[in-house]
Parts: structure tokens; C-alpha cells; sequence
């Protein structure tokens, strides 16, 4: 019986045992496949939030590559104009790293979202987290957002940088010339000796198929005629009356009515068509000092026009050039426009130009880029006739002083300035292209504009400006036959005293340099700003003015026949010029009481050499007599020069040059303690400014 019982027991157990197995077997399989569905299961969504972040990101290691394939564009031809508009809008640029715009996330809230992925799985990088990439030290990037920045110190800190890269590869300047926004690309034109890759081709000019000259008459006579003044109104008459046929009677008459129309003929081809062309941006440039014109001419095409006429002329044709580049200065004079000239690729033409070997050309691009760049410049506006000097580029030098200097009748804003050579006894006489005799092997090099080349480096702490009025700096231009009303000191003192408020003169000491009749209309300007509230910041801030042989009391000219004297100069001046003139008399007197009440140091350098008054005779003259430019108070020296040559020191060493500079510099301002311990103070707080700025 037990053993029965033991029997059943032991085959229920055997039952038991087998069945547990079995189950153990199922557990064991269930386990393996359930790790084995997370392990896939998190590899699988691993790689997907891999490919979500990679998805994220725009890679930047392209910028290091300087192979790139297709990736990047190399214009190296014109880009059309919508081109140029989309530059802007390329990128937004952060430190060493430039991402493009991020699709919409599909979480109600990345910041949580972001939360959920780096706490469900820490060893996987966030693809919201900002990629950790190597910079390098002089990373495109990272200069380019500091130029952008809203900080002011930090944009020149960054632009400066910019400038001074010589050693990028042409794909990192291309890329950034193509994220450059304006304000970016006007500093760097600006700046001393960028590289060209930062500019842009200009896009090409729409091709109409018209004559160049047809097309800029076209314009002109779509410009409004109602209000403006008699001058304008006759250079615009003659660029319409002037083609080819009427510039054939100009020559002589045409064959058929006895004039020489053979050597016309034989010439048809350049020299009417540059005249031509030469009436009708002489026309334009009036047109352009006219504020309510200038938005006209851009509207209808005119930048265009100019950029076309620029390419069409050969560089050596630099009068055509100058009136092209003056027309954009004086268009440049208003903010509303700056877009527009700049997108007609304004911008890139005057930074060559900057770097050109005429100085006459750097000059207008200077006036006309300076226009353009309200960072620095600003409020700060050159009219036509006012041209900047020094600083021409973006300079960290405090001004302490404005030097003005104001020419003469016959005289130029540049070719009065120049050092002496052996063609100053004619200067309005010399080669049209700007050249000149070179010095002989050993001597120094030749300056045709000595404050530009010698006292902005004896003196970089002042803004040196140059007045210009009547003749401009085109020599051969036509002279206005309405204009001689306005010759007159007194209507010429309201005009540039206006010229030279807008350009900030005023703000700071000023030290006037005047040479002959200029020195006149300095002392017009000075003794009616006294009289007129509006200018009385002129007559506050002059500490000194330098004669050079001015004729206080009238010149030996007035006595000389009239043919003489229309030579030499207009009839209104010269009857303003005559000895015991009441109206120089009156001057006199009111500057005297001015430089009495101003305590304005004087220095007078006159003239001891008769000059040759007519080419090809013998005729001389001192000019201005001793005892007419002695004005009686101050320091006076003679010199043994003649009138012309008394403005032109012959070198650095010369007794000109050596007083001009003491004079100078004994007349700038001292910077007060106060004034250097604030300057630092501000340097500081910029430094660190931008040294935060730059590591962020």
C-alpha cells in the first residue's frame, strides 16, 4: 500500500518538475526577446534623434574648406540687382557659427521638449543644444557679427578687423562680401587699404540700345525747370542744344556754309563725343545740388546712366570721371538715397577710386563715401565744393582742430595746395590729366597736395577740409555767363558759410589758411557770422588765420587794361580789388574789431617776386604790394616768392612750410587732464565691451 502511495507521489512530482521546466524555458525566451526589442528599440531611436539634430544644425565646417565644389558662389562678373538686395538677408551670423532658419518644431515647447530628451537619455546630445565646433582665430564669422553688433565701439572694433585680413582664402572674403549689410560695407570702403574682394561687382546697367548722350538728355530734360536758378537752367540748355551737328558749328560751321568741317570730320569720333557728353554732366552736377532734383535723377534712372557712362570712358578722361564721381557725392549728401546708391554698386567704384594715383579723384570719392557713412561721419555732410582731406579713412585719432583752406580766384581746391614746381607760374595752364615734373633721382617725391601728404602727417589729430568756389576742379569746364552776379564777397560768404555749418565747421577750434582773395572772403565770412546767430559758432571757435599775400587794401591788377585784368580776373572782383575800394576799407575795419574782440592769432607771409601776369609776355607785377598785405596787427614775414608761388612751399624744409607749421600747431588745442582721463575711461569701458562681446 505504501509503496503505491509513494509510487503516485513520485510520478506527480515527475509531472510537476517537467512542467516547471517548460515554463522556466518560456520565461527565459520572454526575457531575451524583451531586452532584445529595447536594445533595438533604443538603438532605432538613437539614431533618429541623431538624425533630428543633424537635421537641425547647419554645418559650418564648410567654412573651413578651401575646396569647395558648388557650395559656394564666386561672382567674378556683375550680379543683377535682386541678387544684390538678397545679400542682405543670407544669414544671421553667430560665434563661429552660422545657422540657417530652423523649421518649426513639432513640441508645443522646445525648452521642455529639449528637458525630456537630455533627462530620458543623458548620453544623447540635444539636437536644440548649440553645436560645440572649433574656431579658428581669425573665423569670418565671429569679425563679421562684431561689425554688425548694435554696439557702436564694438562695429569699429570689428569693421578694423575686418579691413586688416590679408590672408583668407577668396571663398571666406566672398562669402562675406555676400553677408555684408551696408552699413558694414560703407566702413569698409573707408577703411585704410581693404581688400577688393570685400566689394561686390557692380550689376551691369540695363542695355537700351541708345546713345549714352542721347539718353543723359532724356534725363535732363525730365527734370523739373520750375525753381531753379539761372545758372542751372543754362548748362542744361546747352548739354540739349549741344549734339554732334550743333557742336559742328561751334568748330567753325559746317563745310557747306565755309566752316572747316573736314578737320571735324576727322575728328567726329572722340573729342565731340567726350565734349558732348561733358555739357551734359555739367548739367547733371547742377541739376544734382538742387535737393528736390536729386531724388528725381535716381528715380528715373540716373545712377544707372552714370554707371554706365563710367564703364564706356577711358580712365585717362579724368574730368569726365571727377564730374561722375561729384554728381554721386552730391547725391550721397541725402540718407533717404543711400540705399538706392548703394545697391547700384556705388560703393565698390568709389573704394577703387580711393586707391587711384589722381589725387583729384581720391578727393571726390573721400567727400562722396564720406556722405555715405553715418557711423562716423555723421551729422556731419560735405556739400559740393567742401572736400575732406584728412582723415579720408576711419581714424581713432581725436580731432582737436578743422583746418579750412580757402584758395583764390583762378585758384583750385587742390592745385592752389600743391608743392612748387616749374609749372606754378601758369597753374591754370597745367597738363588737364594731373601730371607733373618729377623730382630728380634722390629728392623727395612730389605732392600735389601738401596739407594731404605733409600736414595730416605732422598733424593727424585734425580734420583738414579745402573750400572750393566758381571754377571747380574741372579746368576746361564751360563758364556760366549768369554767374558773375553771384561773384561778389558778400553773395560768396552766405553760400560757403552755409556749405561749412552742414559740414559740422564750427564744433570744434578752426585755423583758417588763405591764399590771395581768399583771405578776403574769410574775412567777409568771419565779420558776418558775428552779425548772424546761426553762425556764431564759426566766429566763437577761431583761434588763427594764416594770410598768404591777401590784399588787404586793393591790388596793382585794378590798374592794369581791361584785357589784363579779365585774364587774371572776373570784372566784379576786380573792381572790389581797386586801391581806397570802400567796401575792402569797411572790411577791414569790422575784421579788426573782430580779431580785437576774438583775440585771433594772426600770421601773414607776403609776396617780394613780381609775377608774369600774361603767358608769352613780360609783364610782371607784385601782385599784392607789402604795405596792401600787411594787415597791420600780428606776425608778418616777407618771402622771396611771387604771388603764385607764395602758397607752395617747394619742400618740407622750406620757410613756407616751417611757418605754415608752427603756426599750426601752436594754434591746436592742449588736451586737458580731464579731457584724457574721460577719453581713457570711455576706452576702457569700450575695450571691455567688445572683448566680452567677441568671446561670447
Amino acid at each position: 500500500m505504501y509503496s503505491q502511495r509513494f509510487s503516485f507521489l513520485r510520478e506527480l512530482c515527475s509531472k510537476s518538475s517537467g512542467e516547471d521546466t517548460r515554463i522556466n524555458t518560456v520565461w527565459r525566451i520572454t526575457k531575451i526577446a524583451a531586452w532584445t526589442s529595447l536594445v533595438l528599440g533604443g538603438t532605432f531611436i538613437a539614431s533618429q534623434v541623431y538624425s533630428l539634430r543633424d537635421a537641425f544644425r547647419h554645418r559650418t565646417n564648410a567654412v573651413n574648406n578651401e575646396n569647395r565644389p558648388s557650395s559656394y558662389i564666386y561672382p567674378t562678373t556683375s550680379l543683377p540687382a535682386d541678387t544684390q538686395e538678397c545679400r542682405k538677408d543670407i544669414t544671421k551670423v553667430e560665434d563661429g557659427e552660422s545657422f540657417a532658419k530652423m523649421p518649426s518644431i513639432p513640441f508645443p515647447n522646445p525648452q521642455v521638449s529639449n528637458n525630456i530628451l537630455t533627462s530620458w537619455l543623458p548620453w544623447v546630445p540635444s539636437p536644440l543644444a548649440r553645436p560645440k565646433v572649433h574656431q579658428r582665430p581669425d573665423d569670418p564669422w565671429r569679425f563679421l557679427k562684431a561689425a554688425q553688433s548694435e554696439h557702436r565701439a564694438t562695429r569699429m572694433e570689428g569693421v578694423e578687423k575686418l579691413a586688416s585680413i590679408k590672408h583668407w582664402g577668396d571663398s571666406d572674403y566672398r562669402a562675406v562680401a555676400q553677408a555684408l549689410d551696408n552699413r558694414t560695407l560703407v566702413g569698409l570702403a573707408r577703411s585704410h587699404d581693404p581688400d577688393s574682394r570685400f566689394f561686390l561687382p557692380p550689376p551691369s546697367p540695363p542695355k537700351t540700345g541708345g546713345l549714352l548722350e542721347d539718353e543723359l538728355r532724356s534725363l535732363l530734360s525730365s527734370l523739373p525747370r520750375d525753381g531753379i536758378d539761372k545758372c542751372t537752367l543754362h548748362f542744361t540748355s546747352k548739354a540739349m542744344q549741344h549734339g554732334r551737328a550743333a557742336f559742328a558749328e561751334d568748330r567753325g560751321g559746317l563745310w557747306c556754309f565755309g566752316g572747316n568741317g573736314l578737320s571735324f570730320a576727322q575728328s567726329l569720333s572722340n573729342v565731340p563725343e567726350e565734349k558732348v557728353l561733358s555739357f551734359c554732366l555739367q548739367a547733371l552736377v547742377k541739376h544734382s545740388k538742387v535737393p528736390s532734383h536729386c531724388s528725381d535723377i535716381v528715380r528715373l534712372g540716373g545712377l544707372q546712366l552714370l554707371q554706365r557712362a563710367y564703364r564706356s570712358r577711358n580712365h585717362s578722361a579724368q574730368k569726365i570721371l571727377r564730374n561722375i564721381v561729384r554728381v554721386i557725392g552730391n547725391l550721397a549728401v541725402h540718407e533717404h538715397l543711400h540705399r538706392q546708391i548703394i545697391q547700384a554698386g556705388w560703393v565698390t567704384v568709389l573704394a577703387s577710386l580711393m586707391k587711384s594715383d589722381h589725387i583729384s579723384l581720391v578727393t571726390h570719392a573721400a567727400r562722396a563715401l564720406a556722405n555715405l557713412d553715418r557711423d562716423t561721419c555723421s551729422p556731419e555732410k560735405y556739400q559740393d565744393g567742401v572736400y575732406l582731406f584728412h582723415p579720408q579713412d576711419r581714424s581713432r585719432e581725436p580731432i582737436r582742430a578743422d583746418i579750412v583752406f580757402v584758395h583764390g580766384l583762378l585758384g583750385g581746391a587742390i592745385k592752389t595746395w600743391r608743392q612748387q614746381d616749374s609749372a606754378d607760374d601758369h597753374p591754370e595752364m597745367e597738363n588737364p590729366d594731373g601730371a607733373h615734373v618729377h623730382p630728380e633721382e634722390g629728392e623727395e617725391e612730389y605732392t600735389e597736395c601738401w596739407p594731404k601728404s605733409w600736414l595730416a602727417k605732422d598733424c593727424p589729430n585734425l580734420r583738414i577740409l579745402s573750400v572750393e568756389y566758381d571754377t571747380h576742379l574741372s579746368d576746361w569746364q564751360p563758364i556760366c555767363p549768369v554767374e558773375q552776379e553771384k561773384r561778389s564777397l558778400a553773395n560768396r560768404s552766405r553760400e560757403i558759410l552755409e556749405k561749412l555749418k552742414a559740414a559740422g565747421v564750427g564744433t570744434r577750434p578752426i585755423i583758417w589758411v588763405t591764399h590771395s582773395m581768399g583771405g578776403l572772403l574769410v574775412k567777409k565770412m568771419l565779420t558776418d557770422s558775428l552779425q548772424d546767430s546761426s553762425f556764431g559758432d564759426l566766429a566763437d571757435n577761431t583761434k588763427g588765420i594764416l594770410f598768404y599775400s591777401t590784399p588787404h587794401f586793393g591790388s596793382s591788377l585794378a590798374a592794369y587794361s581791361t584785357q589784363v585784368r579779365y585774364l587774371l580776373f572776373p570784372s566784379v572782383e576786380v573792381r572790389e580789388l581797386s586801391h581806397d575800394n570802400a567796401t575792402l576799407k569797411k572790411l577791414h575795419e569790422d575784421f579788426t574789431v573782430f580779431v580785437d574782440k576774438k583775440s585771433v592769432d594772426i600770421l601773414t607771409l607776403a609776396e617780394t617776386v613780381p609775377t608774369n601776369i600774361a603767358q608769352g609776355t613780360t609783364i610782371k607785377t607784385l601782385i599784392v604790394p607789402l604795405k596792401s598785405a600787411n594787415p597791420g596787427f600780428g606776425e608778418f614775414h616777407q618771402v622771396d616768392v611771387n604771388h603764385l608761388n607764395v602758397c607752395k612751399p617747394e619742400n618740407k624744409g622750406s620757410i613756407l612750410y616751417e611757418l605754415t607749421l608752427q603756426f599750426i600747431q601752436r594754434n591746436i588745442p592742449k588736451s586737458t587732464l580731464a579731457e584724457k582721463l574721460e577719453r581713457g575711461l570711455d576706452e576702457i569701458m569700450d575695450n571691455e565691451y567688445i572683448w566680452r562681446h567677441m568671446q561670447l
